[in-house]
């Protein structure tokens, strides 16, 4: 195993730093049109069906593949290519999510869903961005250090607006939380303007022809027609069952009667440091058991991990098991998360980094935005312990699919 410098003192590095922080940049967007979004429309009364087909406003994180060439190709005419696009985008959603202080999902759910619209676009071309930046920032030998560091900055992101968010919205408003928020993405400027830029050492693209079709025909050709697709749906299905849970996890627990501020400091703050743990956790395994062993045992881990919200459904309001339920469903996914990333980064060529890398975590969001959009209309059919045991069910075609190009027997490297 090629030796890595301690997860502690890539800290004392600003390179590190910076992605500490634009990780942070690029999770703060995304609750603010899903879970914490559902939560002010729960309170508002808008019925379960409708939050869940709001989902399809992040549809930009499943199509962000269509532009992020343009990315790829045309440069801003400050900070570089990089950071000026980052800048460019975070300009824009400080802008987005004040406007949603001007918004009331009881009388006008149409201007809500527009302007989370307008944010997830915003956003993803923020994704797109800083996937390009820590991409091309790190060397080979820091690329374990750096996806973690940029995976805890985007998980403490989850933590402002998923529990933060939550708790203060039974201090205050929701406008108001959404103008705090958007006071939090205004950091994320000086973020940008403060990190490195990256030396380019892959010639880019000098035509938005070349940037559109080579990433495209360098991946095919590398893996292979009938193995590129099977990876291709296997990304689209990896996930699935997990995002059928968080889709639905925010009104479930507030119709199990636990107010906003259990769910925001315990799903919100507990959760989200089991997930933190689980991802450092995946990420030391999976040095040690490579990738394709831990795609199979984290991926097999976070489908069971439902089960405890199976559980919960059955006994009730019960707020131990709540604590357990929410620790064991978040430490899981953080394991799987762990390995994902680590398969997305190394399906990359550096040559083609924003565009191959938007591509793959498009489809990656296909279940998140697309796949689960009818989990409101599935609980409500079902009830809730047999929809918490189909997303269990929805989790096994991803791994079925394992053997065809992640085999167990074929150990790979970290990364």
């Amino acid at each position: 195993m090629k030796a890595t410098p301690s997860f502690f003192k890539v800290f004392e590095s600003r390179k590190m730093l910076a992605l500490l922080c634009l990780g942070f940049a690029s999770g703060l967007p995304l609750f603010l049109t899903s879970q914490t979004l559902q939560a002010w429309m729960t309170t508002a009364g808008v019925d379960l069906g409708t939050i869940g087909w709001f989902t399809l406003v992040a549809l930009p994180y499943s199509l962000k593949f269509l532009w992020s060439p343009l990315l790829d190709r045309y440069v801003p005419p400050f900070l570089g290519r990089r950071r000026g696009w980052l800048v460019v985008t975070q300009l824009g959603l400080v802008l987005a999510i004040g406007a949603m202080a001007l918004q009331n999902p009881q009388q006008a759910l149409t201007m809500v869903a527009v302007n989370a619209l307008i944010i997830a676009f915003l956003s993803a071309s923020q994704d797109i961005a800083f996937d390009a930046y820590r991409t091309d920032v790190l060397e080979k030998r820091e690329m374990g250090a750096g996806a973690a560091v940029a995976v805890l900055g985007y998980r403490i992101a989850l933590l402002a607006t998923g529990s933060a968010a939550l708790i203060l919205a039974d201090r205050i408003s929701w406008p108001l939380v959404y103008l705090v928020m958007a006071g939090l993405m205004g950091l994320a400027i000086a973020f940008s303007v403060f990190a490195p830029e990256p030396v380019t050492v892959n010639r880019p693209p000098a035509t938005l022809a070349e940037a559109v079709v080579m990433p495209f025909e360098e991946f095919f050709q590398r893996s292979g027609t009938r193995r590129g697709v099977l990876i291709l749906v296997f990304i689209v299905l990896y996930k699935l069952g997990d995002a059928l849970v968080n889709n639905m996890v925010t009104p479930f627990l507030l119709s199990m009667n636990f107010t906003q501020t259990d769910i925001g400091a315990i799903r919100g703050g507990m959760g989200l440091f089991a997930t933190i743990v689980g991802t450092l956790v995946g990420g030391a395994l999976l040095s040690r058991i490579g990738i394709n062993r831990s795609l199979w045992v984290f991926g097999i881990l976070q489908a069971v991990s439902n089960l405890a919200y199976f559980v919960l459904a059955q006994v009730g309001q019960n707020y131990p098991l709540m604590v357990l339920s929410i620790n064991i469903e978040n430490f899981c996914a953080g394991l799987g998360t762990a390995a994902f990333v680590a398969f997305l980064m190394s399906l990359c060529n550096a040559s083609f980094s924003a565009t191959q890398y938007a591509l793959l975590s498009s489809l990656m969001a296909v279940s998140r935005d697309i796949l689960a959009a009818p989990a409101g209309q599935i609980a409500q059919a079902t009830g809730w312990p047999l929809f918490f045991l189909l997303t269990l069910v929805t989790a096994l075609p991803g791994l079925l699919l394992l053997p065809w190009f992640a085999p167990w027997h074929v150990k790979t490297e970290e990364g």
